[in-house]
């Protein structure tokens, strides 16, 4: 009887000029060498306390990123997903700020809406991945996560819309994040440059921030 292959697959998110892209890493090794695919890898029985710790040690290996927001996205499986044989991986997605993403002859972002030539199920993956971020972004405080802090309530505004596909109120926006009550202002801080009076300048309470480190889950 064959094993069952297990392996975790990576979705690492980011906007880059405005853009929701994905990074994809060329594979090195068969099946599919050379081609662009996810961060992926084999669940090491030996030193991985679970799955969650494989995709955290994919992230810090492949593309050298450590992403504060890491979240279960769902598990595939099937014989037709590999052409090694009956295969099951465990799927994460992660969110960093585009400033945490470097691009490399091995490794590229790629907007999500134009993914072509990706092997495996990983066009379903992120595909799923999408789906889940934009759902949780109408409800939820998950876009704080591509910003690079510090910054005002327009640019902020600016992601969501980005993440939504869609406008937001302003006055409706400002009401969601202050019931969300995740952001503090920084004294005495505004943004400088523009044209326009400057801006309070905002970041994500540290609190907020340990409070999700501790509980290992989507807020």
């Amino acid at each position: 009887m064959q094993e069952v292959i297990c392996t975790v697959d990576v979705v690492l998110l980011t906007l880059r000029e405005g853009v929701l892209q994905v990074l994809l890493h060329r594979r090195e090794r068969e099946p599919f060498a050379g081609t662009l695919a996810l961060p992926g890898g084999y669940v090491h029985t030996d030193s991985d306390r679970d799955t969650r710790d494989a995709a955290l040690r994919v992230l810090r290996d492949k593309p050298g990123v450590h992403s504060p927001y890491l979240e279960q996205l769902a598990t595939f499986s099937g014989p037709a997903r590999d052409p090694r044989g009956w295969s099951i991986s465990v799927a994460y997605y992660a969110l960093v700020p585009d400033t945490l993403v470097t691009e490399a002859a091995d490794a590229v972002l790629c907007p999500v809406d134009d993914l072509r030539g990706v092997p495996f199920d990983h066009a379903q993956i992120v595909a799923s991945a999408v789906q889940r971020v934009r759902n949780k972004s109408s409800y939820s405080s998950l876009p704080v996560h591509v910003c690079q802090e510090p910054f005002t309530l327009p640019q902020l505004q600016a992601v969501y819309e980005a993440l939504l596909g869609e406008s937001l109120n302003k006055v409706s926006f400002r009401r969601k994040m202050d019931e969300l009550d995740v952001l503090e202002a920084i004294p005495g801080v505004f943004s400088s440059g523009s044209a326009h009076r400057p801006a309070q300048l905002y970041r994500v309470k540290p609190a907020w921030r340990h409070a999700l480190s501790l509980s290992e889950r989507a807020i």
